[in-house]
């Protein structure tokens, strides 16, 4: 594959891995862990490890974001004092 979409593709992981850390919204962070997830699993699947890859869609980007989700959407945005 050409090595600009390769390099293309790990600088928005590199940027999601960041902005997921530093953002102060859990929703936002949540579907930046996401994004993070899938950028992931299409750099496993340019360097030939489709196995790798077709787990981390399932387990990273799938459940792990509905999860994270379902979670935040659990949790209460305001105190209630």
């Amino acid at each position: 594959m050409i090595w600009q979409i390769e390099f293309i593709i790990l600088l928005i992981v590199v940027i999601c891995g960041i902005a997921a850390l530093t953002i102060k919204d859990l929703l936002s962070a949540a579907i930046l862990f996401g994004a993070y997830s899938f950028m992931m699993c299409l750099l496993w699947a340019i360097m030939g490890a489709v196995d790798v890859a077709f787990t981390e869609a399932s387990v990273g980007a799938g459940i792990s974001t509905v999860l994270f989700v379902a979670a935040v959407f659990q949790t209460s945005r305001r105190s209630k004092d």
